[in-house]
């Protein structure tokens, strides 16, 4: 698989990562760790049923124990982080510190062998990053000394997601087959924490249930095969600062759907986490198929 490949099959993460608002509203009012233990279980399934058309099979889950430490502790850590952000912060807040994953992501890739951090990589994320801002600025982000709990958790969430994904590229032996082993165990670590935490909210109706499906297919199951292939084999300097267009899909998805309004901000917002991404990604059209 050449890198561009790779870097474009990454790009479909954050597609999907952009229905992840959207499908989420759509679920109802089913607690958060339910939620996750609910669609990480569907994402792990998927993962386990692609498992049959390799030789090995199953024997492809038997991998060190520094790969099980990497994939568990970064889906489920940086889930029990963001969620527990969202608890105790208001989501403009705690969405705008934990964007600063991105920008991470593109910095730490300059500590991975053979990889070279350029100045159009680091100007593009960081207009990601103002493009993002600007975005939660507009709806109404701020900060008090009592969400100091919850920004602290998002904040640790947002170098968690960046150092799972870098390490991701130190595993590249690993294959990507073995994230469904990683969203079972993440699956079963979220039912562990609801159980102990909330109360159990079934979906009301075919409409939630076919958004909880529609979570574990997507933004929660094949979101996290797309993007391990583009960490381990694509570009992962680009995949970071195309990362912003995230929350601005996101966005746009819910003011499509009528649970959001456009604004001015919105369409700064756009230019410059576009412009970002067009910028970060210059080495992309100029990739050649290896």
């Amino acid at each position: 698989m050449s890198q561009r490949t790779a870097t474009l099959i990454g790009l479909t993460a954050i597609m999907m990562w952009s229905l992840l608002a959207l499908l989420t509203v759509a679920t109802g009012t089913i607690p958060a760790f339910q939620l996750a233990a609910m669609t990480f279980a569907v994402g792990g399934v998927v993962g386990l049923l692609a498992l049959f058309r390799r030789p090995d099979g199953l024997q492809v889950l038997r991998q060190p124990v520094a790969a099980w430490a990497v994939g568990v502790g970064g889906l489920f850590g940086y889930h029990a982080l963001y969620f527990l952000a969202l608890r105790f912060a208001p989501p403009a807040e705690a969405g705008l510190l934990n964007y600063l994953w991105p920008l991470l992501i593109v910095l730490f890739s300059a500590l991975l062998p053979g990889e070279r951090l350029a100045i159009h990589h680091v100007i593009g994320a960081v207009l990601g990053l103002v493009g993002t801002a600007l975005l939660f600025a507009g709806n109404g982000a701020s900060f008090a000394a009592s969400q100091l709990p919850g920004l602290a958790a998002a904040f640790v969430a947002a170098f968690v997601w960046a150092i799972y994904s870098v390490l991701s590229r130190r595993l590249k032996a690993v294959p990507t087959d073995a994230v469904a082993g990683f969203c079972l165990a993440t699956s079963l670590l979220a039912a562990v924490v609801h159980a102990a935490v909330e109360p159990t909210v079934w979906p009301d109706g075919a409409i939630q249930w076919l958004a909880v499906a529609g979570l574990g297919i997507g933004p929660v199951g094949a979101a996290f095969y797309a993007w391990d292939v583009g960490m381990k084999r694509g570009d992962i300097r680009v995949l970071g600062a195309a990362s912003y267009a995230t929350p601005l899909l996101s966005t746009a998805f819910l003011i499509l759907a009528g649970y959001a309004r456009p604004s001015a901000a919105v369409a700064l917002a756009a230019l410059l986490i576009a412009g970002g991404g067009l910028i970060a990604a210059k080495d992309l059209f100029l990739l050649r198929r290896r």
